[in-house]
């Protein structure tokens, strides 16, 4: 006698909610052809993801006879993501659909060392007028992104180590925002979000990718086999403060020697050309010079691209990854800073883990950082682990 086979496990609502966000589903029968949920299970999942507010039907006006199939549609505009990548001088913030499409978006620029409690009030109160800037008061706030530098405890939401946000480790992040929303308050590394948002929006579908912050700090991102990786700590990515020959002796902001960011980090460089008596005073004057032809500011450049470079090609060599991203405020002056880098990652790693690699500038430019905020929390709130969560937590409460 034949032992019969266990039956699939049924498909969930968030499971199908899945479905109809990626544009794979798009009517009920649709639905059932993907899970083979019966007619009556597709309405009752439905019906629930419509009561959350996040799928809706409308009639195909497609059809060209008979009754028309409704379309089933994720409503983007069912409510509101709030973004903001905190960094050491200047932070960004922008509010979006929870769709991911911008709607508004400011600056403020901090002094540097600013502590938690002066800016986390400031920046509530611009999301406050931002919110107001969208024309989305009193929408629903499906959650805050955020971003720092250095490591971030992602549960807890706080700084775990930072060389250059002094006063802030350790300090959760999320009671700030008690009196501006209820919603979650996701917290992870300024690489981590802003690879999120590049892999979220490239049509490729990398699986693999390296994507290096190259700023005031350096930092990477990494996704292997598809998956972001932090890390036992969530210090993966950090690799700013690996030691390196071409740095021997030479102080770094961390407050040990040798680092590579001593050398090739923005700091650094500001630091190289205020010796020499130029009026700079962020990474940003510097790249601005290099891309005006300032000589000195693009050998600067170029050479901190090959430090970085040299570094990277283990990295390469270990994670063997498909595309090279280059972020951060250097990737401004990507063709000269990217001259540096190709020379020793092609020249250090082997030619097997280069031989298909790709490198490329973010396509986000000076938002990588937002979008990618906005990214780690639509990644939390829109899984299918989360729908569910929150459709049981719906019904306990019923």
């Amino acid at each position: 006698m034949r032992t019969p086979r266990p039956s699939a496990p049924s498909a969930t609502a968030g499971a199908v909610f899945a479905l109809v966000r990626d544009g794979v589903a798009t009517t009920r029968a649709d639905l059932a052809k993907h899970t083979g949920l019966s007619r009556s299970a597709i309405v009752s999942r439905v019906n629930a993801l419509s009561a959350l507010g996040l799928v809706v039907e409308t009639e195909d006006d497609r059809s060209t006879g008979g009754r028309p199939p409704a379309r089933l549609s994720f409503d983007v505009d069912a409510g509101i993501v709030l973004a903001a990548a905190i960094g050491r001088s200047r932070s960004q913030l922008a509010v979006f659909t929870v769709g991911g499409d911008f709607l508004a978006g400011d600056t403020v620029d901090q002094e540097i060392g600013v502590g938690p409690d002066e800016l986390m009030p400031q920046i509530t109160t611009r999301f406050d007028a931002l919110i107001d800037d969208a024309g989305r008061a009193g929408h629903r706030i499906f959650g805050v992104g955020l971003a720092i530098p250095g490591t971030a405890d992602t549960v807890r939401g706080c700084s775990l180590d930072s060389p250059i946000m002094h006063g802030w480790d350790g300090v959760p992040l999320a009671p700030y925002f008690g009196q501006l929303t209820s919603a979650p308050v996701f917290l992870d590394n300024d690489a981590n979000a802003m690879i999120l948002g590049e892999r979220r929006d490239t049509r490729e579908h990398f699986e693999n990718v390296l994507l290096v912050k190259a700023s005031t700090g350096l930092g990477a991102g990494i996704i292997a086999g598809g998956v972001l990786q932090r890390g036992s700590l969530g210090a993966a990515g950090e690799f700013g403060h690996t030691k390196t020959a071409a740095a021997a002796g030479v102080a770094c902001r961390c407050g040990d020697s040798g680092c590579l960011e001593a050398i090739a980090g923005g700091w650094a460089l500001v630091h190289a050309l205020q010796d020499q008596g130029r009026s700079v005073g962020h990474i940003r004057d510097v790249v601005d010079l290099a891309v005006g032809g300032d000589a000195e500011a693009r050998r600067l450049i170029r050479d901190s691209g090959r430090h970085i470079g040299e570094t990277l090609a283990g990295a390469v060599n270990l994670l063997n990854p498909e595309i090279l991203v280059l972020g951060g405020d250097m990737a401004k002056s990507y063709d000269i800073f990217v001259a540096g880098l190709r020379e020793t990652v092609y020249g250090r790693a082997t030619a097997l883990a280069t031989r298909n690699l790709t490198i490329r500038a973010t396509m986000h430019s000076g938002q990588s950082g937002v979008i990618g905020c906005a990214a780690l929390v639509s990644d939390r709130v829109l899984s299918s682990d989360a729908i569910d969560a929150s459709l049981r937590a719906s019904s306990a409460s019923a």
